[in-house]
């Protein structure tokens, strides 16, 4: 399946893609704060990080100026849109790659697509923001689609299924009918690891992730340095890298065609040679 962004063509049948990770929030689970200085964003720190991720081979790089790490809360518009657009602004006139604005709000959405993002990251898969859909087809651009169970605020309060993989799959196929009603042509599907799931769910998830290629769209993965990480092994976030790229390399085997990823270098090697062992070893 070939996509086009700008001026570049993915075809997510050749290889697996990376997406590097720009939280430019406070309180981001994995690197909060890291890109405030005086309580404010430092745009300089950002830019260089987001360019030297291109340089070690992220195929996307993924702007959120809210966090979603389990009980957090919204914040308002404004002050999201003051952390991400003049981000956006700036990276889209010094990176080849495509960048996605990871929001639910159609406002964000819309400001980021004005300066230069390509792709929208809905952590609802359409469901918080009725207006978002039509945002996106209004710019035609492309839509990252992901399955929440509750909100950020309570999703990792006592989560239950009946079949998660069912139950998933349900909810990312009502999500791109969504996108494809409304005339959006490039949708790719993440089934949510950590938000609403337990460890046993994440890890039937993964494992069964070929089964969600019957929905007909790329799937992201978005495990890096999660909190399941630290339930089969217990490591700070900080030293879970070597559990992010066991289980990226366990998506990418299972179907997984793009890993959004804090770090960018080490999980691309571990990429390559997952997609080598692939596709030479059947």
């Amino acid at each position: 399946m070939k996509y086009k962004f700008r001026d570049l063509e993915y075809n997510f049948s050749e290889r697996s893609f990376i997406m590097g990770i720009i939280n430019i929030t406070p309180d981001s689970f994995s690197d909060g704060g890291k890109y405030f200085r005086e309580s404010k964003p430092d745009f300089e720190n950002i830019i260089n990080d987001a360019i030297k991720m291109e340089r070690e081979g992220a195929d996307f790089i993924d702007i959120g100026g809210e966090s979603t790490r389990p009980g957090a809360e919204k914040i308002p518009t404004n002050e999201e849109l003051e952390r991400v657009i003049p981000v956006i602004e700036q990276l889209s006139q010094k990176i080849k790659i495509p960048i996605s604005i990871d929001s639910y709000k159609s406002e964000v959405v819309e400001e980021a697509f004005k300066v230069g993002a390509e792709i929208v990251n809905d952590i609802s898969g359409f469901t918080f923001d009725k207006n978002l859909p039509e945002i996106v087809s209004k710019y035609n651009k492309s839509c990252i689609l992901m399955h929440i169970k509750g909100t950020p605020s309570n999703m990792q309060i006592n989560p239950q299924y009946e079949n998660v993989v069912k139950e998933v799959y349900n909810f990312l196929e009502n999500s791109k009918e969504i996108a494809e009603n409304t005339g959006i042509k490039q949708i790719i599907l993440d089934v949510g690891i950590g938000f609403g799931k337990t460890l046993e769910h994440n890890i039937k998830l993964l494992t069964e992730l070929s089964e969600f290629k019957r929905l007909g769209y790329p799937l992201l993965i978005g495990l890096s340095n999660k909190s399941f990480i630290d339930k089969i092994i217990p490591t700070p976030v900080k030293e879970r890298l070597y559990g992010t790229i066991a289980a990226n390399v366990i998506a990418i085997l299972n179907g997984g065609n793009i890993i959004r990823v804090h770090n960018v270098l080490e999980n691309k090697r571990a990429a390559v040679i997952a997609d080598y062992i692939k596709k030479y070893g059947k």
